[in-house]
């Protein structure tokens, strides 16, 4: 649990308290905290807004708890919380607990999800502000224990069941990482999906850079939006 700025989607740069939840059951080539897909003994929680230090306490940690240590980091001077992971809807029941004890004292509720656990959404759509989903595309990403080296379907559509569920919300938005690796047909197809499903829902295409540029994808990015101006 710590304050910052949100680095990701249209709210790029709006101060942030993040709490990250534990365990993901997806595999992304470029995750940047793998050390979240294993559930951990112990919590990290930043001490105060103006300070580095952390405190470690045993998981799981209560919800009380959570709250009295999101006020002791002016919980009411951020935009939003930021319920992330790992993948916050493997543990819907927690979610819905802190979203419905934060909501309502200042920040909006920002749910950071991989956009596939449906049935997960439904228990918790009305006690969020925001659904922040990722479109995955297969090219990069496999389920937990799959292997790399064999084809598999896409998540298309358990993708667009999970929108439709997250377009009740106040709002909701879609993001697709682009890598080297990511086909034109996967980013062509999401965006087909995405405009007929939820119209009104901003689709990100977020370029990784991680190690400085990323010529090509910032190209991949740049021809998809030119491609979908031509098309109308």
């Amino acid at each position: 649990m710590f304050s910052s700025i949100q680095g990701e989607g249209p709210y790029v740069g709006a101060s942030t308290l993040f709490i990250r939840l534990g365990a993901c059951d997806l595999r992304c080539r470029w995750c940047d905290s793998p050390h979240t897909w294993k559930p951990a003994a112990t919590c990290r929680i930043q001490v105060s807004r103006t300070s580095g230090e952390r405190r470690e306490l045993p998981n799981p940690v209560a919800v009380e708890t959570i709250v009295a240590a999101g006020e002791a980091l002016e919980l009411g001077a951020h935009a939003f919380v930021s319920l992330t992971g790992g993948e916050p809807l493997l543990q819907p029941e927690i979610v819905r607990a802190l979203a419905a004890a934060l909501r309502g004292r200042g920040p909006r509720i920002h749910l950071e999800t991989h956009g596939l656990a449906s049935a997960a959404l439904e228990q918790v759509v009305d006690v969020v502000d925001l659904v922040a989903m990722d479109w995955k595309p297969v090219s990069d990403v496999r389920r937990e224990g799959e292997s790399w080296q064999l084809a598999r379907p896409d998540f298309h559509d358990e993708h667009e069941a999970f929108l439709r569920v997250a377009a009740r919300a106040p709002e909701a938005f879609v993001k697709i990482v682009l890598t080297a690796a990511t086909r034109d047909d996967e980013v062509l197809e999401a965006a087909r999906r995405v405009a007929r499903v939820a119209p009104r829902a901003a689709l990100i295409l977020q370029p990784v850079t991680p190690r400085g540029g990323c010529e090509r994808c910032i190209g991949i990015a740049r021809v998809q939006i030119d491609h979908e101006r031509g098309q109308g």
